[in-house]
């Protein structure tokens, strides 16, 4: 299927964690970015307007990201219906903006953590690869192995997404000598953080295509259902997507949020689910003064097979199945008037 793609001018409002008024005038470039970004997003208004008006969609879906704005202000003046989706637990500004006039609401968490109108809002799900299922024991074992591990070693998994985690890279270096006296372990360092981290590699040996020691380091997997799969505790941030691929697949993880995005909103999202009993976390700011709290949490972990086993089970029940399908069908029953 064909997919006509057009670029929309947008500008984001840049806010960081405790900043204060006086913060922003110490960082003037900020204050100037904000401003052209104002413009930007005005330009991107009447892009939106333009198109709308040249195409009259039946309905509009609206992901809510800071590009959203423009495409969902034109879309209210025109009387054009739109769907909006919430990955977080708690809804960034775009979408606080635009959901008073949004004829649907879908959400990733379930509607307790939000405060929409229940007539209009439903827990839909965040679609994620089908790939994202649980695994047996057996599968695990076999995961293991193909990714050079000792099937019968418990295997620790850490990353920081696609871009990598500087925190969790930098903890890891400092843990992973005492860390590797008690299970395997794996970093996904992240694309950009790779090359700063290659010093690890000294821990992992190779002879004649066989992993010989019980580290591995790589950039990045297009297949990160395996290492999820193979992975008997995972170390992750706490983005929304992650954390989904995560609860499908019933998995044992401890969440270091990002404490510096605007928002906070990886921080309430591990909040959630701390307080569901779903994932452990560990502060990044008291991890990065302390490591071994990351060290002492795994090794817990590690060491009690029961306590894996409750919070991998409270965490699958935040998987709310056949995701794509249900927003498919909201967008589609907007579109027809329904």
């Amino acid at each position: 299927m064909d997919v006509d793609i057009k670029k929309v001018a947008s500008g984001k409002l840049r806010r960081y964690a405790g900043f204060k008024f006086i913060d922003y005038l110490r960082h003037f470039d900020i204050v100037l970015h904000n401003f052209a970004d104002f413009f930007r997003t005005i330009g991107g208004f009447f892009q939106s307007f333009f198109r709308l008006v040249a195409h009259r969609p039946d309905a509009i879906f609206l992901k809510g990201g800071y590009v959203c704005l423009p495409v969902g202000l034109a879309a209210r003046i025109l009387r054009i219906p739109y769907v909006i989706h919430d990955s977080d637990s708690v809804p960034g500004l775009t979408n606080r903006l635009l959901a008073k006039k949004a004829v649907k609401i879908a959400t990733g968490m379930p509607l307790s953590y939000y405060s929409y109108p229940e007539e209009k809002a439903e827990w839909t799900g965040i679609p994620i690869g089908e790939e994202f299922r649980p695994v047996s024991e057996s599968k695990q074992k076999r995961l293991k192995k193909e990714l050079g591990f000792d099937p019968e070693k418990k295997l620790v998994l850490a990353t920081g997404g696609s871009l990598g985690a500087e925190d969790i890279n930098l903890t890891m270096r400092k843990i992973l000598p005492e860390l590797l006296k008690k299970s395997s372990a794996m970093l996904v360092a992240g694309r950009e953080r790779y090359p700063e981290m290659i010093d690890l590699k000294d821990y992992e040996i190779w002879e004649d295509g066989v992993l010989k020691s019980n580290f591995r380091m790589v950039e990045f997997s297009s297949e990160m259902w395996k290492l999820f799969g193979a992975a008997d505790v995972v170390i992750s941030r706490a983005g929304a997507s992650t954390m989904t691929e995560l609860s499908s697949m019933a998995k044992t993880v401890i969440m270091v949020p990002n404490e510096e995005l605007p928002g906070h909103h990886q921080v309430k999202n591990a909040k959630a689910y701390e307080k569901a009993e779903a994932a452990v976390v560990v502060s990044d700011s008291k991890m990065m003064k302390k490591p071994e709290l990351l060290l002492d949490a795994i090794v817990h972990l590690l060491n009690s097979e029961r306590e894996r086993e409750r919070l991998a089970v409270n965490l699958h029940s935040f998987t709310k199945e056949h995701a794509a399908e249900n927003l498919a069908k909201m967008v589609i029953g907007v579109a027809s008037g329904n």
